[in-house]
């Protein structure tokens, strides 16, 4: 028997597999397979989840694991904020560590133990980095180089729009509440992200709500998953936006508030050395233990009633603390 764990960051769901501590690792058809039978929002494990977390062997001098990042629908994401807390948390307790660094798809991100954000919240804060601002980052065709806090009539009338990847590809608006609150991400969602002229790899979207200084809602539609009750990349870009073209209302180097529907996380923007970086502060919680025969991971067929399931009671917890954020009526 072998572990799994149920995991989310601003409820942001994942199940973490280990491959260090399997006999056999999976190879790349077993993981896609296991993925999009476990997170099944129907017929899926525990209720489903928005990905896999694959924790592997560290591929990168300085780092002490590799963190591989499976949507729903058994695409490879480069990165994710919100599973890489959660993920951070979990070799933190596994090799007794405070201060590491993980590797992602393009580079060695650092991650440190960040405490409680709420009482019985454990918290951590991750790097998410590189930043690039060029179209080759997502690819896009919509006529120039670059797009930052642009009008881009094809996508939306009178909406300003900004692009940036983080690495994860974001195309970012400061919307109304009437809008975030709206039909148009999910109509936006879909279409982005299926055959269109503009973005031909799909494209995470966020629509994000100034609410004050340094302070802001996103809401994010994102690749390969669809709507997710929260994008720790996603908030991640959209902060960044938010210092860049608004900067009356937000600073570099400052804690910035960033509610989500799943909750809420804090993010401080940095400009050092001619180099853009966030840092990702925010809930990394076990909801479940799971236990289960490796052999049914490597079948993809793995069920709630296949396994030994365990729950942690931290979910109360965090409950609790998203009890007293404020609410917002999002459509779908």
């Amino acid at each position: 028997m072998v572990q799994l764990l149920k995991v989310h960051g601003s409820q942001n769901a994942f199940f973490i597999l280990d491959q260090t501590q399997l006999d056999h690792e999976l190879n790349d058809d077993e993981l896609r397979a296991l993925t999009r039978a476990v997170t099944d929002k129907d017929s899926g494990l525990l209720g489903g989840a928005d990905g896999v977390l694959v924790v592997n062997k560290p591929v990168r001098d300085g780092a002490v694991a590799q963190m591989r990042v499976i949507n729903a629908d058994g695409s490879e994401a480069s990165m994710c904020g919100n599973g890489l807390r959660t993920v951070a948390r979990y070799v933190a307790q596994r090799d007794g560590l405070k201060n590491f660094k993980v590797d992602t798809m393009e580079s060695s991100l650092q991650v440190r133990d960040a405490g409680e954000f709420a009482n019985g919240v454990p918290a951590f804060a991750v790097e998410i980095s590189p930043v690039r601002f060029t179209k080759d980052a997502f690819p896009f065709e919509l006529g120039q180089e670059r797009l930052i806090g642009e009008m881009v009539p094809e996508l939306a009338p009178q909406l300003i729009f900004s692009a940036i990847a983080v690495p994860n590809p974001h195309l970012i608006s400061f919307v109304s509440q009437d809008v975030i609150e709206g039909p148009l991400l999910g109509e936006l969602g879909p279409f982005l992200n299926g055959d269109n002229p503009y973005f031909s790899d799909g494209v995470n979207i966020n629509f994000g709500q100034i609410l004050g200084p340094n302070k802001l809602f996103v809401r994010t539609y994102e690749r390969g998953v669809g709507f997710t009750n929260a994008c720790g990349t996603g908030m991640s870009a959209t902060t960044l936006a938010f210092v860049l073209l608004h900067g009356d209302q937000a600073a570099f180097d400052e804690p910035i508030t960033v509610y989500n529907p799943g909750g809420m996380v804090k993010t401080i923007v940095h400009y050092q050395d001619r180099r853009y970086w966030i840092e990702l502060i925010g809930n990394a919680t076990f909801t479940h233990e799971i236990q289960v025969d490796e052999a049914l991971l490597h079948q993809g067929k793995v069920v709630d009633t296949d396994c030994q399931i365990k729950e942690t009671g931290e979910q109360a917890s965090y409950e609790n603390f998203i009890a007293g954020l404020p609410k917002f009526n999002l459509s779908v």
